[in-house]
């Protein structure tokens, strides 16, 4: 009998396994669907030029279900036949771009890549996603126009594409669509809010941090029965708040903050009952500020500073969280000069929802707001 060395019989024994694992792994995928998805998964693997948590280091073979990231559940159409449902990848810090070949993901319902380096486009290929129910490819490094493709998708819900530098017009059929949540904010798009912005059903919409021009049209509110919370915070608003905002009657979160508006707050914000967060800084609204806005029963921040309000009420004292600096209101602290909110009161504001200023006031060495002459 031949007695074999120890290191031979240690080699045998991992030819044993490796080859005891190729026989237990799957040489065909189980049906159709999952034989497409690993076409897809394997382009998008190959279209990675970086992976540094080793995220996709398992995509290989026909078991797609196992690759990390890939959810995998009963077909809508036919339970009996489990396919590719999600994918999830969010904070990889994964560098690559997205293959036209991801359009083989017909059952896909959630598509979650936020957080990490992808560039280029969205696939025209997603069109094929009737599925898809929520898309988030933030904070990436996508360029190029708004990925009208997404306009395509049916069931869409939830669209996150911000932190991103997608630039130029959004269109105006976004807001036509079925959608829960928009967030667009971060990018670098250069537009104006079309008058169906009121025909949008979501529930929350950021707009901050691009160049939308204008102001909010009047359509906004038939958003009223769904609007929860809307962010359209340096996005270079002009002109003066429309009055129809008050219609918003379960809107939380309004911030305006960092952009051109002038005139007087609406008094309709008064009507706004949910309200809870209010921030309207870093404007040029100026005149008294409404006392029904501060009596808001669910009103905790209020930031009304860098304006030119002459006026608040009492009750805007209350709050607990509140900031009225560098406005023109008489004994408060933190106030701009006198000089500066003449200047600013001499000059009549031309707004067709808004009413002008008083006239400025005498001479005096204290600022008095106009309304007391």
């Amino acid at each position: 009998m031949t007695i074999l060395p120890s290191h031979v019989k240690y080699v045998l024994l991992i030819l044993l396994s490796f080859y005891t694992t190729l026989s237990h792994q799957a040489t065909s995928a189980p049906n159709p669907r999952l034989q497409k998805a690993y076409f897809a998964l394997q382009a998008w693997k190959h279209s990675i030029n970086s992976d540094p948590q080793g995220f996709t280091s398992n995509w290989y073979g026909y078991n797609v279900c196992n690759y990390t990231g890939v959810f995998c559940a009963p077909s809508l159409d036919d339970p009996h036949v489990t396919t590719v449902a999600g994918i999830d990848l969010n904070h990889a810090n994964i560098s690559g771009s997205l293959p036209e070949d991801l359009g083989l993901l017909t059952d896909l319902a959630l598509f979650h890549i936020n957080s990490n380096k992808f560039c280029g486009t969205v696939p025209k290929s997603f069109n094929k996603l009737g599925l898809l129910y929520e898309l988030d490819i933030s904070n990436n490094r996508f360029s190029g126009n708004f990925p009208s493709v997404v306009l395509s998708l049916s069931s869409l819900k939830f669209l996150d594409i911000r932190f991103n530098q997608f630039k130029g017009d959004v269109p105006s059929k976004l807001y036509d669509l079925k959608l829960d949540a928009i967030f667009i904010n971060n990018n670098l798009f250069d537009t104006s809010f079309p008058k169906n912005l009121g025909n949008s059903p979501v529930s929350v919409v950021v707009f901050a941090n691009n160049n939308i021009k204008g102001s909010l049209p009047s359509s906004i509110k038939n958003m009223g029965g769904t609007l929860d919370e809307i962010i359209l915070m340096n996005v270079g608003l002009s002109g003066c708040l429309t009055p129809d905002i008050g219609s918003l009657k379960k809107l939380t979160v309004f911030d305006v903050s960092y952009n051109s508006l002038v005139g007087m707050l609406p008094e309709s914000i008064g009507e706004m009952k949910s309200l809870e967060q209010l921030n309207v800084a870093h404007n040029k609204f100026s005149g008294e500020i409404p006392s029904s806005i501060c009596s808001l029963p669910r009103l905790e921040n209020f930031t009304y500073s860098d304006n030119y309000f002459c006026g608040a009420p009492k009750s805007c004292l209350k709050l607990a969280d509140r900031d009225d600096r560098q406005n023109c209101i008489p004994e408060r602290p933190a106030q701009r000069q006198v000089a500066e909110c003449k200047a600013f009161y001499s000059r009549p504001v031309n707004c067709l929802d808004c009413s002008p200023p008083p006239p400025p006031p005498p001479p005096t060495k204290h600022w008095l707001p106009p309304s007391k002459y």
